[in-house]
């Protein structure tokens, strides 16, 4: 998963929430009678036009659970987040009604299998690979690696290679373990990150590395036992990933950049991952790989 403009902010919850509803009077804003949960919507409702999937509605793919990201443990729950607000922004400025969003694996969005749908956004990197079985959108958030630790224990930068890692399957970190950090024992990849956290609450694995942004959300859960201890810089970014040969890609790309150059990305990001973090990303130490990197 994992340059973008976007970056991510922290702010108290109440400064944030004062942010996200300024964003509903802001960007020109025509009224409507569609609803996306309790996502602020900005810009001007129909001004890009696509050829949906379904009739009247935006069909995103993504992986559940993302807390922040998506807020709520299946698609008929979901009613907020960063991207599913994201989502819904690109609804409004297409005129479409309402989105339709469906839960898939996430090794599976990546790879190409999944058919039937506009675009997908879960935290999904931009990389070569992936780039040769679908298409992407210009980056919206950079992504770094963190190190993921229980609570009471020591391992950092000098000795993360010789304890047991998790990784989440599929994912840009399960690569950069195994080709970076070379790790003396054996790596065990998840299907999906609560169970990964809980195999490392647990003490089944001793460090997960995976997006920083994504793990920054476990420490502030109550009873949390685990620590964000360090990151590694990826110099890569997440976009959203269209079917190979998509016809909407360019009008979803201009629509993503313009999200990105009037603010409501960064608007999105502390509302709901600042909020969710609980600290700033970048105050976080970065660990080196061999390479140096």
């Amino acid at each position: 998963m994992m340059r973008a403009a976007a970056a991510i902010v922290s702010l108290a919850v109440s400064v944030a929430l004062i942010v996200a509803t300024s964003a509903c009077d802001q960007g020109g804003s025509e009224s409507s009678t569609a609803q996306y949960g309790d996502c602020p919507v900005s810009g001007h409702r129909g001004e890009f036009r696509l050829s949906p999937e379904t009739a009247g509605a935006l069909t995103v793919k993504t992986t559940l659970p993302a807390p922040g990201w998506w807020n709520g443990d299946t698609p008929d729950s979901l009613k907020s987040g960063y991207e599913y607000c994201m989502a819904a922004n690109i609804a409004h400025r297409s005129g479409l009604d309402r989105l339709k969003v469906e839960n898939a694996p996430f090794p599976e969005v990546v790879s190409g299998r999944t058919k039937d749908f506009d675009l997908a956004l879960a935290q999904i990197t931009i990389t070569p690979e992936r780039s040769e079985v679908a298409d992407f959108s210009p980056p919206y958030l950079s992504s770094t690696l963190g190190v993921l630790i229980r609570d009471g224990e020591k391992t950092g930068e000098d000795d993360i290679r010789d304890v047991r890692i998790g990784v989440a399957e599929g994912t840009t970190g399960e690569e950069f373990v195994e080709k970076r950090l070379k790790p003396t024992k054996p790596v065990t990849a998840f299907a999906n990150d609560p169970e990964m956290v809980t195999a490392l609450e647990e003490g089944r694995i001793d460090a997960v590395v995976h997006d920083t942004t994504i793990l920054l959300a476990y420490p502030q859960k109550r009873e949390s036992r685990v620590r964000l201890v360090g990151q590694y810089r990826t110099d890569q970014g997440y976009g959203a990933l269209y079917p190979k040969g998509s016809l909407n890609k360019d009008e979803l790309d201009r629509i993503i950049r313009q999200l990105i150059d009037d603010g409501t990305l960064t608007k999105l990001s502390a509302v709901y991952l600042g909020a969710a973090f609980g600290q700033d990303p970048a105050k976080i130490p970065y660990f080196t790989a061999d390479d140096g990197s």
